[in-house]
């Protein structure tokens, strides 16, 4: 069974069906609505531990009805780890990892992707379309074609190259674009009379941020069901950043949380494309589109999120911040985060260690607080960002001097 009650519109409350296929209202997002109360009543602890460790454990907090329907590939649980080496670099004592590039197509978007297929599957969608810079693309060809739905993936012409070929080897039928992920987005809403498919694009949908706030949902029980001090979300879209803050308000809801304590939640940005955090430090509720944006963070290359007020308001109701730093920091981070921790970083965690490093430096972080960083995807999908110089050739004889 379902607890869904309804759909709301983030913009302004109106209250949608839950059964019937839907996008946005006046242009903005929605959010799933949950009788929590009813959840509350059904839903224990010691049941979630019992069963198996992917995301779906939450069932009763999630919107899928028909369990016969769900595309899952195993999705969650992530692990938690704690870096101390990365830790210590960085002035902090208690710094974790939740490391999503274990997901299995390799980043966070396997939840989002997951979840918006999964409900599209229910709803009766045959075909889906979708705008990505990076993971998205190769997630929904994947959990499509788990379902087997047709899909369609249009992407920048300098989408990383293992992007490009995991859409297609998933068999969705990918396009590159020349412009950017708004561009594509375009494609996408202009192509929906023509080609008549469901656009899947970044909270077009409502079901995206249900599968993301799994992320939270599984922290808080990696944690014992308490919060960290200090969250460090990757922005390009945000659907994680507010699909978490969403999970503790109804894990709140349930009394589930061993106290009140809610994380500051930081949106963490490249000063190459930095829309979110441009509007943070004017007090905007709303972000202007960012102009000539450029990173090699291709996640975080988003001008535009049609979510920016949610992100937005998730960062100041928990005391947080939105910030970006300098796009040079941003690889500087992630390259050295990998060699003291050996997890494979992603560009746009870097984004989050190089925000990270400022606000210690600022002493907006204490060093003795939980401080929590989302590695979002695996560094092997960004082949040209990782690489480095050639690497040297043996000798013959080996030369055992010249190996320092």
């Amino acid at each position: 069974m379902s607890y869904v009650t309804h759909l709301e519109a983030a913009i302004d409350g109106t209250r949608l069906a839950f059964d019937e296929l839907q996008t946005l209202h006046e242009g903005r997002p929605l959010w799933v609505r949950y009788d929590l109360e009813a959840v509350g009543a059904a839903m224990t602890k010691q049941a979630v531990a019992d069963r198996a460790p992917t995301m779906w454990r939450y069932k009763e907090l999630l919107p899928v009805v028909d369990e016969s329907k769900i595309a899952t590939l195993g999705e969650g649980m992530s692990p938690m780890l704690r870096c101390d080496r990365l830790g210590a670099a960085l002035g902090l004592r208690d710094l974790w990892v939740k490391d999503e590039s274990q997901l299995p197509t390799g980043s966070f978007k396997s939840r989002g992707l997951a979840m918006a297929i999964s409900r599209a599957n229910e709803l009766g969608v045959e075909r889906v379309a979708i705008p990505t810079a990076g993971n998205a693309g190769g997630a929904m060809a994947a959990y499509a074609a788990r379902v087997g739905m047709e899909a369609y993936v249009f992407m920048p012409a300098d989408t990383p190259i293992v992007n490009q070929y995991e859409a297609a080897y998933y068999g969705a039928k990918a396009f590159l674009v020349d412009g950017l992920i708004n561009d594509c987005g375009a494609i996408v809403r202009e192509g929906i009379p023509h080609m008549g498919w469901f656009d899947v694009s970044t909270l077009k949908e409502p079901y995206r941020i249900e599968g993301k706030k799994t992320m939270g949902l599984e922290l808080a029980e990696q944690f014992d069901w308490s919060l960290p001090d200090v969250i460090l979300y990757p922005t390009g879209g945000g659907t994680g950043l507010i699909g978490m803050w969403k999970a503790f308000a109804e894990l709140a809801e349930i009394g589930w949380l061993a106290d009140e304590r809610r994380p500051r939640m930081v949106s963490c940005q490249s000063d190459g494309c930095a829309p979110i955090s441009t509007a943070w430090e004017a007090g905007n509720r709303f972000a202007e589109p960012f102009p000539d944006a450029t990173t090699a963070a291709s996640g975080l290359r988003v001008p535009v999120a049609v979510g920016d007020f949610m992100i937005l308001d998730a960062v100041n109701e928990s005391g947080g911040q939105a910030r970006s730093c300098p796009e040079q920091s941003l690889l500087d981070w992630a390259r050295r985060g990998a060699e003291l921790e050996g997890i494979a970083f992603a560009p746009e965690t870097g984004a989050c260690l190089g925000v990270l490093e400022m606000l210690v430096a600022e002493k907006a972080i204490d060093p003795d607080e939980r401080v929590v960083v989302f590695n979002t995807g695996a560094a092997q999908k960004y082949v040209e960002v990782i690489g480095t110089e050639p690497l040297p050739q043996l000798p013959t004889p080996t030369d055992w001097d010249a190996l320092g």
